[in-house]
Protein backbone atom coordinates (compact mmCIF):
# COMPACT_ATOMS: atom_id res chain seq x y z
CA UNK A 1 0.00 0.00 0.00
CA UNK A 2 0.94 3.67 -0.48
CA UNK A 3 2.72 6.03 2.20
CA UNK A 4 0.03 8.40 2.11
CA UNK A 5 -2.46 5.69 3.93
CA UNK A 6 -0.87 5.69 6.64
CA UNK A 7 1.31 8.94 7.33
CA UNK A 8 2.54 9.23 10.59
CA UNK A 9 4.42 12.52 10.88
CA UNK A 10 7.28 13.74 8.70
CA UNK A 11 9.13 10.79 6.90
CA UNK A 12 12.70 12.26 6.75
CA UNK A 13 14.60 15.21 8.36
CA UNK A 14 14.37 18.59 6.80
CA UNK A 15 17.28 18.54 4.34
CA UNK A 16 17.40 22.38 4.79
CA UNK A 17 18.77 22.02 8.12
CA UNK A 18 21.42 19.63 7.44
CA UNK A 19 24.90 20.96 7.63
CA UNK A 20 27.16 19.33 4.59
CA UNK A 21 30.56 20.65 6.13
CA UNK A 22 31.26 23.45 3.81
CA UNK A 23 31.22 27.54 4.19
CA UNK A 24 27.59 28.57 3.86
CA UNK A 25 28.45 32.76 4.21
CA UNK A 26 30.09 32.29 0.92
CA UNK A 27 33.38 32.79 0.21
CA UNK A 28 36.24 35.03 2.63
CA UNK A 29 36.61 38.73 1.41
CA UNK A 30 40.06 38.98 1.00
CA UNK A 31 42.10 42.51 1.94
CA UNK A 32 39.53 42.39 5.33
CA UNK A 33 40.91 42.10 8.66
CA UNK A 34 40.57 38.37 9.30
CA UNK A 35 42.08 37.54 5.43
CA UNK A 36 44.85 39.91 5.02
CA UNK A 37 46.58 39.72 1.10
CA UNK A 38 49.63 38.40 1.52
CA UNK A 39 51.73 39.88 -1.37
CA UNK A 40 55.86 39.77 -2.11
CA UNK A 41 57.96 42.65 -3.17
CA UNK A 42 61.91 42.62 -4.10
CA UNK A 43 62.62 46.34 -2.56
CA UNK A 44 61.97 48.50 0.20
CA UNK A 45 61.01 51.36 -1.78
CA UNK A 46 58.13 49.02 -3.91
CA UNK A 47 56.99 47.94 -0.43
CA UNK A 48 56.00 51.36 0.79
CA UNK A 49 54.36 52.24 -2.20
CA UNK A 50 52.30 49.06 -2.38
CA UNK A 51 51.75 49.95 1.41
CA UNK A 52 50.20 52.86 0.33
CA UNK A 53 48.12 51.58 -2.26
CA UNK A 54 46.33 49.30 -0.23
CA UNK A 55 45.83 51.54 2.69
CA UNK A 56 44.22 53.93 0.09
CA UNK A 57 41.69 51.55 -0.86
CA UNK A 58 40.85 50.18 2.65
CA UNK A 59 42.52 46.96 2.51
CA UNK A 60 44.53 45.17 4.67
CA UNK A 61 47.67 43.43 3.43
CA UNK A 62 51.01 41.57 4.60
CA UNK A 63 53.96 42.34 2.78
CA UNK A 64 56.63 40.58 2.37
CA UNK A 65 60.10 41.49 1.75
CA UNK A 66 62.45 38.89 -0.24
CA UNK A 67 65.90 40.41 -1.90
CA UNK A 68 67.30 37.13 -2.72
CA UNK A 69 68.60 37.14 -6.62
CA UNK A 70 65.72 35.09 -8.14
CA UNK A 71 62.87 36.99 -6.24
CA UNK A 72 59.81 37.60 -7.93
CA UNK A 73 57.08 40.47 -6.83
CA UNK A 74 53.87 38.68 -6.57
CA UNK A 75 50.89 41.56 -5.99
CA UNK A 76 48.21 39.86 -8.41
CA UNK A 77 45.78 39.70 -5.90
CA UNK A 78 45.67 43.77 -5.06
CA UNK A 79 45.90 44.54 -8.87
CA UNK A 80 42.83 42.43 -9.35
CA UNK A 81 41.00 43.97 -6.50
CA UNK A 82 41.90 47.49 -7.45
CA UNK A 83 41.04 47.24 -10.79
CA UNK A 84 37.41 45.70 -10.37
CA UNK A 85 34.86 47.20 -11.52
CA UNK A 86 32.26 49.16 -9.68
CA UNK A 87 28.55 48.25 -10.68
CA UNK A 88 27.14 51.24 -13.13
CA UNK A 89 23.85 52.71 -12.27
CA UNK A 90 20.88 53.59 -15.54
CA UNK A 91 17.88 55.58 -14.69
CA UNK A 92 15.36 54.00 -15.22
CA UNK A 93 12.69 54.79 -18.01
CA UNK A 94 9.80 56.98 -15.93
CA UNK A 95 6.67 55.92 -15.94
CA UNK A 96 3.86 56.60 -18.75
CA UNK A 97 2.16 59.95 -16.79
CA UNK A 98 5.68 60.79 -14.59
CA UNK A 99 7.21 63.80 -16.19
CA UNK A 100 9.53 63.44 -18.91
CA UNK A 101 13.21 63.17 -18.66
CA UNK A 102 14.34 65.60 -20.96
CA UNK A 103 13.31 68.68 -19.05
CA UNK A 104 10.26 69.93 -21.61
CA UNK A 105 7.35 69.34 -18.51
CA UNK A 106 5.46 67.22 -20.93
CA UNK A 107 4.00 63.72 -19.31
CA UNK A 108 6.52 60.84 -20.58
CA UNK A 109 3.86 59.78 -22.76
CA UNK A 110 3.34 62.57 -24.85
CA UNK A 111 6.62 63.56 -25.37
CA UNK A 112 9.49 60.87 -25.76
CA UNK A 113 7.28 57.77 -24.93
Amino acid sequence: MSDKFFFKGRQDARQSHIKYGYETKGKHKLGSKKYPLELVVTSEKRKTEVEALAAEADLYVVVQLDTSEDAVESITGLTTLLDKKSTIKTDSTPSRNEPCSCGSGKKYKKCCG
